[in-house]
Parts: structure tokens; C-alpha cells; sequence
């Protein structure tokens, strides 16, 4: 049985881990170091933090890395908060920003429950918000090139005739006749 709650600030990035420990029996932050951002490492953290027969509870940033540390965590038995970036309280002219003070300053407000958890997706819904992502960014993608061959046309005196409507079969063949006087215009035109 746990007789006091270890709070653990995790800074995750792609290679490491800053780990920071603030516990419920005295006021000091300390920082823990650095682990690789690897799941042997992180189940060795989490065993050799729990030794002394201390409740575990993280807490990191949602970020880029996703939620593998909150899943893995989790499925081990261990409490594991994530929280957003612009939920986490400032104080005002702190502009110093390390990894270490980062897990430090996320294990303080974690002991002291300053902080507000997000929502932590399955594996599927975040699967799928990637999915819509990828969507999202291919549609901007081809909003964009359609812009840019717009601009290029205009630029190069070529106007769509008023009786063609855009991306229809006539509209292709139309783009398919067209001839530039620079070899170099045909190349960019047929990119």
C-alpha cells in the first residue's frame, strides 16, 4: 500500500524524457535527469520511482510524441495525466524555458492540482484525426497548387474561355493544348 504520491513532470521529445519529482511529503522539485524516450526505459522509471512503495502519478504536455507514454503508463497501472500546452498557468516574465525546468514546473503544478487533463484518444480515434488531418492538409494543398496554376496562366496570358467550366473534361483537354514560347514554361506548366 502506498504511503505518500510521487508527482512526476515528464518533458517527452522524440530522443528524451527530462523527469522531474515532486512528492506529497515535502516541498522540494527535483529533477530525476534525463531517460531515452523508449519504452524499456520508461517501464524501468516507472519501477525504480515506485521502490519505496510510492503512488506514481505523471503528468505530461500532449505534443507531436502522441500519447504512447500515456497509454503505456497506464496500461502498467500507473496514473498518467496529459495536459495542453496553453492550459498550463504561467507566471508572468518566465521566459527561461529548459526541458528540466519544464518537468520541474509540471511536477509542481501537478502536486499542487493546478493543472487540467485533455482527453486522451484510443488508438483508433487518434488514428482517425490523423486521417482527417492528412485530409485537411491535402485539401489546402490543392486549394494551393490551384492558385498557383491560376497565377501562372494569368501571368503567362492564358485566360480559360468563359464557356469552360473548371475541372471538367473539357477544361483538361483545354490545360492540354496550351503552349508556352520558353521550354522552361512548359516544364513548370506541366508540373
Amino acid at each position: 500500500m502506498a504511503n505518500y504520491t510521487k508527482f512526476i513532470g515528464l518533458d517527452v521529445h522524440k530522443e528524451q524524457i527530462a523527469v522531474a519529482i515532486a512528492d506529497s511529503r515535502s516541498q522540494e522539485v527535483r529533477s530525476y535527469g534525463n531517460v531515452p524516450n523508449i519504452d524499456q526505459a520508461i517501464a524501468s522509471l516507472a519501477k525504480k520511482l515506485s521502490e519505496d512503495n510510492a503512488h506514481l502519478s505523471f503528468v505530461y504536455e500532449a505534443g507531436p510524441c502522441g500519447y504512447m507514454v500515456h497509454r503505456q503508463l497506464s496500461e502498467a497501472g500507473y496514473r498518467c495525466t496529459v495536459v495542453a500546452p496553453s492550459l498550463i498557468p504561467k507566471k508572468a516574465g518566465d521566459r527561461v524555458k529548459t526541458n528540466r525546468r519544464d518537468a520541474q514546473n509540471l511536477a509542481r503544478l501537478h502536486r499542487a492540482g493546478e493543472l487540467t487533463s485533455v482527453w486522451v484518444p484510443g488508438e483508433e480515434q487518434e488514428a482517425m484525426r490523423d486521417l482527417s488531418r492528412l485530409r485537411e492538409d491535402m485539401k489546402e494543398l490543392e486549394r494551393n497548387m490551384k492558385q498557383r496554376l491560376l497565377a501562372f496562366l494569368l501571368r503567362n496570358g492564358f485566360t480559360k474561355p468563359e464557356k469552360i467550366q473548371n475541372r471538367t473534361p473539357r477544361h483538361w483537354n483545354w490545360l492540354k493544348e496550351l503552349k508556352f514560347s520558353q521550354p522552361i514554361q512548359q516544364i513548370v506548366f506541366q508540373e
